[in-house]
């Protein structure tokens, strides 16, 4: 069976829930199955977020860089104008990577409309999680910690730093580096309301994050301790930084990247001309949109900002949708579907489950056709990918039927088969599920649909159904359904199943 073509040579790579769905993986086998065409993938561009993103692939995590990284003749690794990156975070990530063996800062190339982000912002995320539990009292949201949003902050109000201001002079670096730290240390003094010991521990706790996320940099050799250690920058009194030492490190950082920085825009129309393939690689999903989402990231998350962060025409693009096989959620979101934590199936996938950016415990939920369709219904996917098909295996004490919600109930009864807009609406909901019966056949070997156990297929045409049923409640559907391109049944870049029937066929199959 011969996997169709792709409808463009711009494919958008994007999670349909709310992140966690194994999107990293995936730009290898589009790479895999480009190579020995005529429209080979060139460029893999990053088109939003910043470091908070964590993406798996060949093994290797990433926060920062596109996960074009693993794929040795991928010739452009872009960050787009929609990111937000910390200068320091590129040399953390690809020194390890040149000494694993990956060519990284020969293949990359960032935006001059990039925006910095620095220490500042993180302080910021610090002090506004401690305001919002400590002054607020209410719960919280679930930051990284990587002052993703204190950089969009700036930007919608103005004051964004970009990386061309690493090619102009020092002293006009300097100036803005000033203003902005002194802008963060009275937002977290006077609107913040930290304590003095609250900020002296900020230090502390980013020194403890990121000398244990680059443990491995440092038993390498590759960086000493010293290098995350953000005692330095801490002033004399509460409230001031050693703005001499941040200038000097930051910059540093920066103008060593200054053959790295460059247009991205007119190296993908270069490109494009030539008959490649780019793929933009998204950091979060659909519903962790700034404008759509719900407790949402601080980026736009979806398709349309492909073409706003690689600034170029609006033009045809295939979306790929990336899902898991059952739901994983982080922070404090309406979780509908979310698993009883005394369920078998709870306790063993919790055991799988954990962000790889913060290392924070993910819940864990049935599979929500709602939310997935809606995806489909406004935001549009040509192909889908399901990931850790494997997972719901029988084993031990999980032996059960498998859930996929496929609408929702309000308290007076009534169906509905959308996700209400409306965050108070939705905490009032309870899932409707359709049941299908599990199975305890090991499915990480199979390499074909048709060799999985009966109740694993019926289970993933489950899956399917749901989302069209959804997208389409009430009317015809479209004559060309979106495509069940890749199925994960493990981790490793193998263990992916490509046979896959046409929709069409996997809803008769799920009748």
């Amino acid at each position: 069976m011969s996997l169709p073509t792709f409808s463009s040579q711009l494919i958008a790579d994007v999670g349909i829930s709310l992140g966690d769905e194994g999107k990293g993986r995936l730009i290898p086998e589009i790479a895999d199955e480009l190579r020995a065409t005529r429209a080979p993938v060139s460029v893999v561009l990053k088109v939003n977020g910043g470091a908070n993103a964590g993406h798996t692939a060949g093994g290797i995590k990433l926060n920062l860089l596109p996960s074009g990284v693993v794929v040795k003749d991928v010739a452009h690794l872009c960050i787009g104008s929609g990111v937000v990156a910390d200068p320091r975070k590129f040399w953390w990530e690809a020194k390890p990577l040149e000494h694993k063996g990956y060519a990284v800062l020969d293949r990359l190339l960032i935006d001059e409309r990039t925006m910095i982000s620095d220490l500042t912002h993180r302080l910021l995320d610090l002090a506004e999680e401690g305001y919002r539990v400590q002054v607020l009292q209410e719960e919280t949201r679930g930051s990284t910690g990587r002052g993703i949003a204190g950089a969009y902050i700036e930007e919608a109000a103005h004051w964004q730093m970009h990386f061309s201001d690493f090619l102009a002079g020092p002293n006009f670096f300097a100036r803005k580096l000033a203003q902005r730290a002194d802008r963060a240390c009275r937002t977290i003094q006077h609107v913040f309301r930290s304590s003095p010991e609250a900020w002296h521990g900020f230090f502390d706790r980013l020194t403890t994050a990121e000398q244990r996320a680059n443990q491995e940099a440092v038993e390498m050799g590759v960086f000493g301790l010293e290098e995350f250690d953000f005692s330095g920058f801490r002033g004399r009194e509460p409230f001031t930084l050693n703005l001499e030492r941040l200038t000097e490190v930051y910059w540093k950082a920066g103008t060593a990247l200054a053959r790295n920085i460059g247009e991205v825009r007119e190296l993908i129309l270069r490109e494009l001309r030539a008959g490649h393939t780019i793929v933009g690689e998204f950091g979060q999903a659909y519903w962790l949109d700034k404008r759509h989402g719900f407790s949402g990231t601080s980026s736009h998350t979806y398709t349309p900002e492909f073409f706003e962060s690689a600034n170029i025409p609006v033009q045809r693009i295939h979306t790929f949708g990336v899902a898991k096989a059952y739901d994983t959620k982080v922070g404090t979101h309406t979780f509908i579907t979310e698993m009883n934590d005394a369920d078998p199936l709870t306790v063993k996938l919790k055991q799988l489950e954990f962000g790889s950016t913060t290392g924070r415990q993910r819940m864990v939920g049935w599979y929500d056709a709602v939310e997935k369709g809606d995806t489909l219904r406004y935001g549009g996917f040509q192909d889908l990918m399901i990931n850790k098909l494997d997972a719901l295996t029988f084993s031990g004490a999980w032996k059960g039927d498998l859930l996929v919600c496929t609408a929702y109930e309000d308290a007076a009864g009534h169906r509905i088969m959308h996700v209400p807009r409306n965050e108070a609406v939705r905490k009032t909901l309870r899932p409707v599920y359709a049941r299908y019966p599990g199975w305890s056949e090991d499915v990480s070997q199979i390499r074909h649909f048709g060799e999985l156990p009966v109740n694993a297929r019926r289970y993933v045409a489950g899956m399917v159904k749901g989302i069209v049923d959804v997208a389409y409640a009430g009317e015809t559907p479209p004559p060309v359904l979106p495509n069940l391109r890749y199925l994960g049944v493990g981790p490793l870049p193998s263990q992916i199943i490509k046979d896959v029937p046409s929709t069409e066929a996997l809803i008769k199959l799920a009748q």
